[in-house]
């Protein structure tokens, strides 16, 4: 349900909470015209630094004294579960209503960041995005969201006749990868040997660059090298080594499939985003892999698939935004 920027709008206090460092912020308004949040006083705080993510707010409470939140979103890299959150890396466990309690808010929703990521897709800036696949989006229908980084993230923000929305997240990165083509068969049968289940986030996530890596230099009988990410990305990128430029080129064929996969089982005909740490990295390889007619090739949805635009995103404060959507919307 909009909100009108000229009614008193009550700021909602966001952070996006992850392994290495805690970032928050306030949204003090919306723009309607422009559909953006008003993101000020971002601070960020090395998580290391704070034993508890209680106490990492009480700082940043004291560079806004100005303020006394009542409403927050947090968003999490990190399992929630029965109102317990469990952030594994740092070691910070709290209670949702504890937490609620101990700063005196009358609001308080906790989300995972691919939630976030799904609230804040109908806010995002299309001048700083990179569209991969063009398309008709339906200003009414679902939206999805996913993206390979540390590990692979999926979600859907469910949008309904009443215009009122919600999001679905799910571990849509433990789905079985499926393959397309021959060399895809031969791959899944390589990785098979090391990973009984081979799924998205065994190829579509950090560690997986290498496990594509050492499944492609087999299938093509040269011996692999000890490599990560990093180096197999340096070596495509210098033209040194050919099977971590067909490496590259695979991860980005590939996830077309998947992304297209995804987008059919959300409905996502309101467009598909891709986020993570990974593809916004490889942005000219994306554009020139066969990403596109790879995500729509599915047989009689082709024509469904093939109206869905696809946007690679690569604007800041994602999980802020979505964190401020997520209560702007509960309204």
């Amino acid at each position: 349900m909009s909100q009108n920027s000229s009614a008193q709008f009550t700021p909602i206090l966001v952070a996006d909470i992850g392994g290495t460092n805690a970032r928050f912020a306030l949204i003090t308004d919306f723009n309607e015209q422009s559909n953006q949040f008003v993101i000020e006083h971002i601070n960020i705080f090395p998580s290391a630094n704070f034993g508890s993510l209680e106490s990492a707010l009480e700082q940043y409470l004291t560079t806004i004294p100005h303020v006394t939140p009542t409403r927050a979103c947090l968003a999490v890299a990190g399992p929630i579960k029965a109102g317990q959150v469990h952030l594994t890396n740092l070691g910070w466990h709290f209670s949702v209503s504890e937490f609620k309690a101990h700063f005196n808010l009358t609001q308080l929703e906790v989300i995972n960041d691919f939630a976030a990521f799904a609230y804040a897709a109908p806010y995002l800036d299309a001048t700083q995005n990179i569209t991969i696949k063009p398309g008709q989006a339906d200003a009414n229908a679902n939206i999805g969201v996913m993206g390979p980084g540390t590990g692979f993230g999926a979600a859907c923000l469910v949008r309904t006749t009443a215009q009122s929305t919600a999001v679905l997240s799910s571990e849509g990165g433990h789905m079985t990868l499926a393959p397309v083509n021959e060399l895809d068969s031969l791959l899944i049968n390589e990785l098979r040997k090391e990973h009984p289940h081979v799924s998205i986030e065994t190829v579509f996530s950090g560690p997986g660059i290498a496990h594509l890596y050492k499944a492609m230099a087999a299938v093509k009988g040269i011996p692999a090298k000890n490599l990560d990410a990093a180096q197999i990305s340096s070596l495509a990128n210098s033209g040194e080594c050919e099977v971590c430029d067909a490496t590259l080129n695979q991860f980005c064929d590939w996830i077309g499939s998947v992304a297209g996969d995804l987008a059919v089982v959300y409905g996502a005909l309101g467009g598909l985003f891709i986020g993570g740490g990974i593809l916004p990295r490889m942005q000219s390889r994306l554009l020139e892999s066969r990403f596109v007619e790879r995500f729509s090739q599915k047989g009689v949805m082709s024509q469904y698939a093939g109206q869905i635009p696809v946007t690679l995103v690569t604007q800041d404060n994602i999980p802020l935004i979505g964190a401020g959507a997520c209560l702007f919307n509960s309204k």
